[in-house]
């Protein structure tokens, strides 16, 4: 049974591709849950045009996220946090405040779009990984400081 899906599944494929699935997981999951929809040939022309017009704002996304990527490369952030003696900070440094350190210097990132390579729990250096766009990524440097 094809049937074109409605959002990213995982394991199954992104949105507005047009897969293969078994037709009992098709019509009493997919589709009553709003996941897919059947891939009739008139929704198979809508699907068509609608990625055709879709294509010129995504490439406008994608370059927007390459240039965002370019400025991001030489930065270099400082994120403060209170700590023991031994080094160990309280808590722990999260994407919020990696999202307001990169706003105080001028670039609007969401929160959302970052993760971490290791969890920053001590003072010292560390990486956050960016995923501006599903083909734009970029690695930031930061030092967590003791307050």
């Amino acid at each position: 049974m094809e049937v074109i899906l409605k959002q990213d599944i995982k394991h199954l494929g992104e949105k507005d591709d047009i897969v293969n699935v078994k037709p009992g997981y098709g019509r009493n999951y997919l589709i009553p849950q709003g996941f897919a929809t059947l891939a009739t040939t008139s929704a198979k022309k809508v699907l068509a045009e609608n990625i055709k017009q879709a294509q010129f704002k995504q490439d406008k996304i994608k370059k927007d996220a390459t240039e965002l990527a370019d400025k991001l490369e030489s930065v270099k952030l400082t994120i403060g946090a209170k700590a023991g003696e031994t080094g160990k900070i309280f808590g722990k440094v999260n994407s919020i405040q990696i999202a307001d350190a990169l706003k105080t210097q001028g670039f609007e990132v969401d929160r959302r779009r970052i993760t971490f390579e290791t969890e920053p729990k001590t003072i010292g250096e560390y990486i956050a990984n960016l995923n501006l766009h599903k083909e734009v990524k970029v690695q930031i440097p930061f030092e967590v400081v003791a307050e």
